[in-house]
């Protein structure tokens, strides 16, 4: 079964539930505390052609947008994962009125902080606010080096963040009127390397992804193989001290060592799983380079900045490029 057959039927199954009183989201135990009440891209990154993946499609089912329409403002909310609370922040913007379907970013933090820091921190509310997108930050779970994400040898032992993040999206879409083929994911440093776990194992879930200051890593690439073709535009700085531009071994996390592929390797790894043809453009004036004969009309690009460092990435490149598509 393709994963748009299963997104029609999970979405005539939400319907169903609808009708009956119940949600999706029913299986998990959910809580909310308040915490308080067309952009500019750059060259060949936000440049190029729509293909059979991008967000001019329709959902294969309608969404019946959740009553009574959310607030704009910042929440702190849970799900249950298993036996685990896991939290994040919702930030509903003042431009979501709740009357049509509206994309979902969810955006992971760096190793050592919370979703509360990444939302103070990320550079896509002031781009995505305007067109109304919902977006959420995730918490991480406590490692060797305070808080970060499991996507394999690092950072945080026995947690399943997989199933948090499917869990996160499924608790929006039972509360906010979201498009379920529109749900993208973003993350800086470990919550990039995050970004890439979920590409390669919830392609079914996240339509893009946007990475900064994370590579592949050589323990792990190789289970890389999305469900279906994915874009992903990432993003480097030539000299990010934690993340090393050309790769290597790195014991940042104390007893989680790992080796980086490279910010170029990774690139052209993502141009191999996503079976795109020909060569990578030569770098515009952002910096990004891209490759655009792929599969199904995904993209992958890859934006250096010289000099670099960690750095989030620019969400007026990365926005233009996540929303053109769709799964």
């Amino acid at each position: 079964m393709t994963s748009r057959t299963w997104a029609g039927l999970l979405g005539t199954l939400g319907v169903i539930a609808a009708n009956s009183g119940c949600e999706r989201a029913d299986v998990y135990a959910i809580t909310s505390e308040a915490i308080g009440s067309d952009n500019a891209g750059g060259g060949s990154a936000a440049g190029g052609s729509a293909g059979n993946g991008t967000a001019g499609e329709q959902s294969v089912q309608p969404v019946t947008c959740p009553s009574p329409t959310l607030s704009a403002g910042d929440t702190s909310r849970t799900v249950e994962v298993g036996s685990v609370s896991r939290s994040y922040v919702l930030h509903v913007p003042s431009a979501y009125d709740g009357s049509e379907p509206v994309p979902l970013v969810v955006d992971f933090h760096g190793i050592g902080t919370t979703g509360s820091d990444e939302l103070s921190s990320s550079p896509y509310p002031a781009v995505t606010d305007r067109e109304g997108v919902v977006m959420a930050f995730p918490d991480g779970m406590t490692g060797p080096l305070g808080t970060g994400w499991n996507f394999g040898p690092c950072c945080v032992a026995d947690v399943d963040d997989l199933a948090f993040a499917r869990a996160l999206v499924t608790d929006i879409e039972s509360i906010a009127c979201i498009d379920p083929d529109r749900v993208y994911a973003v993350g800086v440093l470990t919550g990039g390397g995050m970004v890439y776990h979920l590409a390669c194992h919830a392609a079914d879930v996240f339509a893009a992804a946007a990475p900064a200051a994370f590579d592949f890593i050589e323990e792990t690439v190789d289970d890389c193989r999305p469900s279906r073709p994915i874009s992903v535009i990432s993003f480097r700085g030539t000299e990010d001290a934690r993340v090393p531009y050309e790769g290597g071994a790195s014991s940042v996390v104390p007893g989680m060592p790992i080796t980086f592929l490279g910010a170029e390797p990774t690139f052209e790894r993502w141009a191999q799983i996503d079976g795109c043809a020909g060569v990578s453009s030569a770098p515009d004036s952002y910096g990004c380079s891209s490759y655009s004969g792929c599969r199904d009309g995904v993209e992958v690009v890859l934006c250096t900045k010289e000099g670099g460092r960690e750095e989030p990435g620019d969400a007026t490149i990365a926005w233009p490029v996540l929303k053109r598509h769709s799964l």
